[in-house]
This record gives structure tokens, sequence and C-alpha cells, in this order.
């Protein structure tokens, strides 16, 4: 798209600050804050943002990808390094990001739609996206980018050939809506609704609110919801206001409901002093709350209400989730057709960027729609994109797409169907897939040929959860100390080089397996960071070395045979882990054969040592804290005495997930994260920071009417003395649901209702007695999620999370989404 340029003069003159100018005449069009994706490195402007992780600290790596323009907030930063660069040096890099990108609101003159609210913000912006496309070109925030960095991010996207803006802000305390305001700058308001989300950062639902309204000041238009605004006693914004509500007075009352076919919401309500009506193609209450938002604002941009009515009737599912999935002949699929817009795309090639399990990535790409008169500067941006996000291959679906060329290996299609009646043709072989089509070409055929037939009970892994938890963790880390992630176990029972990629492209330091052959899977798929091998065997001492594999050593035997295989190879300065027991007494040094193992380094140049680490023993129990604190101690003490005397600087780390918050003096050098990262933290009784990573999933196979009397499964042990309706699903103790979850200890979840398991768990199924409810074959059972949680489970039957997660069986097929 025609993005505004900008003159190192005018970003000056916006962002205030010092500048130190090399290259004068350089212009700038694009926004940069995370090294990881940078694109367009010769117009782009990179800024130092202080998160999680210091943007300072790669300002090396995005120079060496070709970018030169910064906004740093280190004025004594020595600049030397990076010649022909241009610094803007401020206070808050932040702050200059959102000034940025207020200036560019201020290009743009047509109408802006902001949205705020406690839930349905991306629902809401994605159907209006939908409903208002046809005679609009509509620019919007990507996904969910809402935040006080996603928010200028997405105004920037902003340009000349758009005529309608449609962004969403989100704020968890007093003070955010401040600086998104202007940057938005709405002329018309959406309110979606109220409710718990984020309320702990504010002390009263008035406080709340009134942040929140405060995007809407001088909009306008607002539109709103009676309910939620009722008590609030302060005064309303906008010039004009449109509210609705349910059974009450309102510009638009509903006053009637009903479900048609199981599947549609038929709506009547009063509006400007005539009855009319609305059919949604959703029946679930956030849906009907969400569509009725979309249909009071169509009415108050003045759409007639028979063609509101035809274009709610046709709203499509809000997917936000990028799925990785197992594909045919060892591909790997990722499934992001949704939607299709640069912003998008953008993404999803990062995601594919950041794969590494194949030497080869492909995109099948369709006609980008709404390109109108700007179709050749759209593929163009289509084009770098390609180039930059290494991609080799590109295969094209459309007779738009086709007109161009493109800086790699392309093929295109005029249409699905001729991809898909070639589809043999193309060979794909061993590779990465990303699909990225828009709706019209039902890019689902594709998805479906390429994905491989899945076992009906699924494991889902949010990725995006598992980057939430380890950013939470990274916060409560001291400056400089590195991270360990355990993969060990398939992750928790949730993948391999999955999890791994994503851990490489967040910068995790260290990955940490529990066997040299985990290891080598990740080294086959492509990880390049080091890897410790927690309990390394003597016979796979060979693979170790070959997959530069890292060892722990834990005793003397495992030591001198370790050192013998090196100096057969004629190895030196291998790098070793030493484990040291403080108290845990499962594997280790103890603190008496320190000198023995002192004197046994110092005979040998075979090994160097790494790190030395020792395991806490009870770190999330309170009770223990004494004997927490005696580890720290003596893990301190010994592992001075042994760095003192080899003479060089190695790790040291004992903390491991719940240390990391409960007990910060023992961070030492590293800490080693393990199944908070899945979303389980023992430390935290109540409410948890961190966000639940798996859910299982299930389907019912048969549903049957039991008489009374009757029993269910083996031993006749399941039993309904007043009859009822029973559900068989499929899944067993061979999946890894315990056979302690019978007869009613366990619960599963159908349409949000909690039913117990009835009977003995078999091999392959179980069942549940779901009398009363109307459910029916294929129906979906989840197994545990965020609300019969892992935690739960494992309580019930007296073990602990970990053995949950770690039980799943790998016939149980893993999904891998992106939100």
């Amino acid at each position: 798209m025609n993005h505004i340029l900008y003159s190192v003069d005018e970003i000056t003159q916006t962002i205030g600050g010092n500048a130190f100018i090399e290259l004068p005449e350089t212009k700038i069009r694009t926004i940069l804050t995370d090294s990881r994706k940078v694109t367009d490195s010769g117009q782009a402007i990179f800024f130092a943002l202080k998160g999680r992780r210091d943007g300072h600290v790669f300002l090396e790596d995005v120079y060496n990808k070709g970018v030169r323009n910064f906004v740093i907030g280190q004025a004594e930063l020595d600049r030397s390094g990076f010649s022909g660069a241009n610094f803007f040096v401020v206070p808050d890099t932040l702050l200059a990001l959102q000034q940025l990108a207020t200036h560019h609101r201020s290009k743009f003159d047509y109408p802006v739609i902001g949205i705020t609210g406690s839930n349905g913000k991306t629902v809401v912006k994605e159907w209006l996206y939908q409903l208002l496309a046809p005679e609009n070109n509509i620019v919007r925030s990507p996904k969910s980018y809402n935040s006080q960095i996603g928010v200028p991010l997405s105004v920037w996207e902003m340009n000349e050939e758009n005529d309608l803006g449609i962004f969403e802000a989100g704020v968890s305390k007093t003070g955010e809506m401040e600086r998104l305001a202007p940057i938005i700058r709405p002329t018309i308001g959406i309110l979606t609704n109220i409710g718990e989300a984020h309320s702990e950062g504010f002390e009263t639902l008035d406080e709340k609110i009134e942040e929140k309204l405060k995007l809407f000041e001088g909009v306008d238009i607002f539109i709103y919801s009676c309910k939620y605004l009722d008590q609030y006693q302060g005064e309303l914004p906008g010039k004009n206001k449109f509210s609705w509500c349910y059974r009450d007075k309102a510009d638009l009352e509903v006053f009637d409901d009903e479900v048609l076919e199981d599947k549609f919401q038929f709506l009547r309500a009063h509006y400007n002093g005539i009855d009319v009506q609305a059919v949604i193609p959703f029946t679930d209450h956030a849906s009907i709350e969400n569509g009725i938002i979309c249909w009071a604002t169509l009415l108050a941009l003045g759409y007639d209400p028979e063609e509101a009515d035809k274009r709610l009737e046709k709203l499509l599912p809000v997917n936000m989730r990028l799925e990785l999935k197992n594909g045919v002949n060892n591909c790997s699929i990722i499934d992001d057709s949704y939607s299709l817009d640069l912003s998008s795309l953008a993404i999803a090639l990062d995601f594919l960027k950041q794969q590494k399990q194949h030497l080869r990535r492909t995109l099948i790409l369709s006609d980008i729609p709404g390109t109108n008169g700007n179709r050749s500067a759209v593929y163009a941006k289509v084009a770098s994109l390609l180039e930059n996000k290494d991609v080799d291959r590109l295969i094209g679906v459309g007779s738009q797409i086709s007109e161009f060329t493109f800086p790699v290996e392309s093929i295109f299609f005029k249409n699905t169907e001729e991809f898909l009646q070639n589809l043999q043709s193309l060979k794909l072989f061993n590779e990465t897939i990303l699909l990225k089509g828009a709706r019209v070409f039902e890019f689902e055929r594709i998805s479906t040929v390429l994905t491989q037939k899945v076992h009906e009970t699924i494991l889902e892994i949010n990725l995006t959860a598992i980057e939430h938890n380890l950013n939470y963790y990274k916060t409560h880390l001291k400056p400089a100390v590195k991270l360990m992630a355990m993969v060990k176990a398939f992750s928790y029972g949730s993948g391999s080089f999955e999890i791994a990629n994503l851990l490489e492209f967040n910068k995790v330091d260290y990955l940490a397996v529990a066997y040299a052959d985990e290891g080598v899977s990740l080294r086959a798929a492509g990880s390049t960071l080091p890897i410790m091998v927690m309990s390394p065997d003597v016979m796979a001492f060979d693979t170790i070395i070959e997959n530069d594999l890292e060892p722990e050593i834990y005793s003397f035997r495992i030591f001198e045979e370790f050192v013998d295989v090196l100096n057969r190879k004629n190895l030196e300065n291998y790098p070793i882990h030493l484990k040291l027991d403080t108290g845990m007494h499962r594997l280790g040094f103890m603190a008496s054969e320190v000198s023995k193992l002192i004197d046994l380094l110092a005979e040998t140049k075979a090994v160097k040592i790494k790190s030395i680490f020792s395991h806490l023993a009870a770190s999330d129990e309170p009770e223990h804290d004494e004997f927490t604190k005696t580890q720290i101690r003596t893990f301190e003490n010994i592992s001075s005495k042994i760095s003192s005397a080899v003479g060089y600087s190695v790790f040291r780390h004992i903390a491991n997930t719940s240390a990391i918050s409960r007990w910060p003096d023992s961070q030492f050098d590293m800490v080693r994260l393990g199944i908070g990262l899945y979303g389980i933290d023992s430390s935290y009784k109540e409410r948890s920071p961190l966000q639940t990573v798996t859910s299982l999933k299930t389907s019912i196979s048969q549903v049957k009417e039991i008489a009374p009397g009757d029993t269910v499964g083996y031993s006749r042990e399941g039993r309904l003395p007043e009859g009822g309706k029973i559900a068989t699903v499929k899944i067993g103790y061979a999946d890894g649901y315990s056979r302690a979850l019978g007869n009613g200890v366990g619960h599963m979840m159908i349409d949000g209702k909690r039913v117990p398991t009835i009977g003995k768990i078999c091999m392959d199924m179980c069942m549940l007695d779901v009398t009363g409810l109307d459910v029916g074959e294929g129906d979906e059972v989840t197994v545990f999620n965020d609300q019969i949680r892992v935690e739960e489970i494992a309580a019930a039957i007296n073990t602990i999370p970990y053995e949950i997660l770690t039980s799943i069986s790998q016939r149980v097929k893993r999904v891998y989404y992106y939100e």
C-alpha cells in the first residue's frame, strides 16, 4: 500500500529529543518494535522499547539486518559501531512511538470507528469489517492489536487509499486510555460491554467505565448498551448517542428473540417508531450480544433496516487462530485462512519463518481482496514480505496474483479447483506450508487434503498462552539472568519442535531435555539452542557428542566414563553441567564429594563446566521455606567453591518454576522454567496470572437411553437406579485418561455443562451421564481446559498436574494454534 513517507526532520519534530543524523535523506515508512520481525529494512525505523526485554539489547542485531534508523532511550549509548545510522534519543521510546502514530493519524480525515469494552472488541471489529467492506476500503487493527504498542502499530497502517478505519483499544488500569485516545481519535465510538476483565486495575466500576469512555470524547456518534451504563454517574460522551438494550427503552429496543433451526437467532426490535428484525447466524450469548452491537452500529450509521438484516444474516465466524498441524508427506501445515490482508499476512509469515523443522517453506496464497486501484502496490508489498521472511516457494491461487512477478520460485492457478486437480504435480514433501486465502477461495478444502487425518480426540496447544506465560516469568528476572526452558517429556505432553521453535524465537537461552533422543529430535528439527541432557546414558554419549548436546554430570561414574569417551575422540573443553545434591537427594554430587570432584576437573582438559546447578525440593510450599533457604545457602557455598577452583566463569542455577517468583535471591545466573510455561504453578493457590495452554477435546460416539436398574460398563459398576441417558465418548486410559477417573470421579463438559463419568474407564472410550441434556453423536466434549482445569483432575485422583499432562498418549493428535 502507498504509505506516507516521513523525513528525518519531520520525525525529529514529532517525537522531540536529540537527533544524531548520518543519513539526512532517509525516508521512513515502516515501524519496527521486534528485532525478530524485520522487514523493509531500508525504510524502517526501530523503536527500542523497554518491556519484558529491553529493545536496546537487540540494536546490533537489527542493525545487522539492514536497519539504519533507531529511536532509543539511552543517551550514553556508544554509537561508534553503527556507522551510517540515524539515532533519535528520547526520554520514553514508547511515548515517542505513540506520538509518531498520533501525528500519522492527523493526516487523515475519513471516519474512524473506535471500539473498547471488557469483551468482544475483536469480534465486533471483524464483523463490522465484513458488514461495511462492500462500500468501504477499510484499515483495521490486525488480530487483537489493542495495547499501548498494538494501537500505534495498527493506526500506522492508515493510508490514503482507505476511506474507513476500525481500531480497538484495551486498557487494564487508569491512565492508559489517555495515551490511546489521541492515537485513534475516533469519529464513531462503540462500547461493547463492561465486565470483570481487568477489574483489578480499577478501584470502582465507575472508575473503570470512566477510563474506557475517554476514548470517545468528541466522537460524532457514541453507540452503547443502556444496561452497562444505567448506573454510571458521569456524563456520556458523543455529540450524538445511539443506545440498544434488551426489553428496555433504547434507540434499538430488542423485545423478542427465537432460535431457528438450532443455528440462527431471530431478533425483533423497536427502532425509530417501527418494528424491525434481524437474523444472526449464531445462538450463543456472546455472539448474540456482539451481533446486536453490529446491528445497532449499522442503524446508527444510517443503513436501511432491511439491508442491515440481509448483511447480518451472512456474518461468518471469526476464527482468530492460526493453527499448526501435521500434514501429509511429512509436511507441517499452518492454516491461517480465516482472513487475508497485508497485516495478517505479515504476522503469519513471521510464524512461518519461526518454523525450523523443515528446510523448505512454502506459501499458498490467494488473491488479496479489496485491492481496487492499488493492486500493484499491494503485490509489491507481498513480494517484499516473501523476500524478508525467507519464503522458498509461492503457490498463487487466483487471477490477480498471477499477473505479478515475485522474487521466489512461483507457480499459479486460476482457482482452488485447479490447484487441487494439480496437487500431485506440486510434490509437497518435507516442508512447512502456510495457507493464507480469502474466504471466497475456500482454502479449507486445501487444508482438508493436506492435513493428516486425526484421531477424533485432540490436544489443542495455545502457543500464544505459552508465549504469555514465558513473558510473565521474564518480568520476574533480574537483569542479565538467563532462562533455561524445560522441554523434557515431550514438553510436558505438549510437543517437541513445535514448542522448541517458539521458545527459540522468543530468545530463551537454553533448552533442557531428559534423554538424549529428545535432544536428537530437536536437532533434527533445526533447533540451534544449547540443549542440556538431564539423564545422560553411557550408551548415548556418542550420540550426545554427535548432536552437540550437553550432558548433566551427577556422579563420578558418569564423569569418568564421559571423559573417557572424549579422550578417545581427542576432544577438549566439551561443555558439561554439574549437578549438586543440596537436599533433594535424587541425583547430584554431595557436599562431601566436592573436593574429589575439583581434583578430577583439574586433571582433565576434556571437559569445561558450562553450569553448576541443583534442584529445590519444595520451593512452592511455605511450610518448607526454611529448608529451601538452607538449600540455597548450601548451593551458594558449594558452587562458589567449584567456580573458584576451576578459575573461569560458569552459570549457576537452582531456581525452578515456583522459585522464580517466590525466591528471587535464588535466581543466580540462570533459572529453569518448567511446567509454568504450560500454565501451571502450584505456588499460586488462587487466581493465577498464567494462561491455560492445553485443551483436551473428544466427541460423542453414541447416545443411549438406559432403563432403570441397568448397569454401565465393566464389572457393572455404573448404575442409574432411575434410568437415564449416557454418552459414550472417544477417550480412554490408552489415551491417558486415568482409570481412577471412572464412576463419577471425573467430569467433562458438553455445551458448557459439566457431566460426570459413569462406570469404569475403558481402554479407548468411556461413558458419561448426560441425563436431561440435549446431546447427539458427534458433539464436542471437553476433557479439560480453563474451566475443568488439569489441577482439578489431578486433585480428584490424588496426583499432580505433571502426571495428567505427560500421560496424554502420542496417539492423541496435537493441534497448535496462535491467536
